[in-house]
């Protein structure tokens, strides 16, 4: 009887690099009991007075680019880690990560750092698959996809936003080889975007000449309008076909998912960011090709449809039609150099969905005629939040309440959200602005933290708001009725359709 491993065993034998025949037919671990043919290196951010300092990150100011590593081969970086601490809202969208292999003049990896790392928008979120995982809510980043190079690899990170990056740690884990076989590919990430994704013409993932094969994509997208985005099928062309040779049958269906998405993860794919089908609701899936590379030998070009459902003004709706959304992606790949140039990349600031404008800092507030209901209200130093300062409320019973005036210059229409503490003795508060209700939140958690709140879209005529919270009792675990807010934001979108359009009017027809 033919036995057949499952590829997660095969694929572990193989990563730890080449593994005798019989030892696929045993335990898995079976490798690591043979000697090594290669030198362990690291590259990290590690204080260079390693006896006696502490001094473990590196600090990128605005505009600047810091080198993590300039390693010499041949040699393969096996694993490589980031944390961050950066001022920037959505900093891992704004920071680029770049791989050069062998001294070539154009990177093989280019892309922001969140993304590489299979998040998009710039979003701290955890999640676990099998070349990647992120955890500590989102804020410790590994990678395992092996990196080959033969001469040199240099590894930077660049700062694309005007605010500094405090603390960049790092680990970059490599082995030195003596040499590496011939049929050896290089590794490569590109990422771009669509902000809005092109009427009349499919969204391109990749487009690569050369020969190698295709592992990953990670696609990114956020809502324009509300609906499902996701009956876009794939298409993969290969080595220059004018039919797809693979060809599939729905967005989620290509990320091995089925009927719509939802938030979950695994090692060959996963939607680890999914907020909802309204509008300015983010996601982000991926979907490795371990088990299934696609090999090419003269090129790739690999597309998706930007289609789906909208209801429209009239009331009428349509299940299968392009949309404008904001759609972002990375394609990942190895292949023999060199590589098809790369058009530029945007910008820092453009890759992300939105311009984000503080409305209200909570412990400013306390200067700015806050009215409550006569309970204790200070300012709290508190970690996660702006400048390490939280307005911190104290009431202690259930029909306390806080208002907080503030001002706009002019009409906005934007995607509102507040970041409020969360804590063992917090209370549930309802947010009011204008009289209108905006959402109840319950602030109970065992551990003190700031969380953000979607308040929903909201057009503000220019002038004086009112921002109202109050309190409607506490979780059976809490221990009181505390509050902290942090602040209020709006997200104003970069993109959004003119009020005197629908969606069917924006429609090319395809030749």
């Amino acid at each position: 009887m033919k036995t057949t491993l499952p590829y997660p065993f095969v694929l572990a034998a193989v990563l730890t690099g080449g593994m005798q025949a019989q030892a696929l037919f045993g335990n898995p671990l079976t490798e690591l009991a043979r000697l090594k043919p290669f030198e362990a290196r690291r590259a990290s951010s590690s204080d260079p007075n390693w006896k006696n300092g502490n001094a473990d990150a590196r600090p990128i100011a605005p505009g600047a680019t810091l080198t993590l590593a300039e390693l010499e081969g041949p040699g393969v970086i096996t694993h490589i880690w980031f944390t961050i601490a950066h001022e920037a809202p959505f900093y891992s969208r704004l920071l680029t990560l770049r791989m050069y292999w062998d001294g070539e003049e154009h990177p093989s990896v280019e892309c922001p750092v969140g993304d590489f790392f299979g998040i998009g928008h710039g979003v701290d979120q955890p999640f676990v698959s099998l070349p990647v995982r992120v955890s500590s809510e989102g804020r410790a980043r590994n990678c395992y996809w092996p990196m080959p190079f033969r001469k040199s690899a240099r590894i930077t990170v660049t700062n694309e936003s005007d605010q500094r990056c405090h603390a960049f740690y790092y680990y970059l884990d490599w082995q030195k080889h003596p040499s590496l076989p011939e049929d050896t590919a290089y590794f490569h990430a590109m990422y771009r975007q669509e902000h809005p994704c092109v009427m009349g013409r499919n969204y391109l993932l990749a487009d690569i000449e050369g020969r190698g094969h295709y592992v990953g994509t990670v696609q990114s997208v956020y809502h324009v309008s509300g609906g499902w985005y996701g009956e876009g099928d794939d298409f993969f062309f290969i080595d220059g076909a004018t039919e797809p040779q693979l060809r599939g049958t729905g967005t989620e269906d290509y990320f091995c998912d089925a009927w719509g998405f939802r938030q979950q993860d695994g090692p060959f794919y996963g939607t680890p960011l999914w907020e909802g089908y309204s509008t300015g609701d983010r996601s982000t899936a991926y979907r490795w090709h371990i088990p299934d590379p696609i090999p090419f030998t003269k090129s790739l070009r690999v597309e998706i449809e930007h289609k789906g459902s909208q209801t429209f003004p009239d009331g009428t709706v349509d299940g299968f039609i392009e949309r404008d959304d904001l759609m972002s992606s990375v394609a990942f790949w190895y292949q023999l150099e060199p590589h098809k140039p790369w058009p530029a990349l945007p910008p820092g600031p453009e890759r992300l969905p939105f311009r984000e404008q503080v409305l209200v800092v909570g412990y400013k507030a306390l200067s700015t005629g806050t009215v409550t209901t006569g309970a204790p209200i200070e300012v709290q130093p508190l970690g996660g939040v702006t400048d390490g300062k939280q307005l911190w409320y104290k009431p202690t019973t259930a029909d306390a309440w806080v208002e907080i005036p503030f001002t706009t210059d002019q009409e906005m229409t934007a995607e509102l959200w507040v970041k409020l503490t969360h804590s063992w003795d917090y209370g549930i508060y309802r947010v009011r602005l204008d009289g209108r209700e905006l959402g109840t939140f319950d602030l109970f958690n065992a551990t003190v933290t700031p969380t953000p709140h979607k308040l929903g879209q909201v057009t503000l005529r220019a002038g004086r708001h009112n921002l109202r919270f109050e309190c409607v009792g506490k979780a059976d675990k809490s221990k009181g009725y505390f509050f902290g807010l942090d602040a209020l934001t709006a997200r104003i979108p970069v993109y959004s359709r003119p009020a005197t359009k629908d969606l069917r009017e924006l429609q090319v027809k395809q030749p």
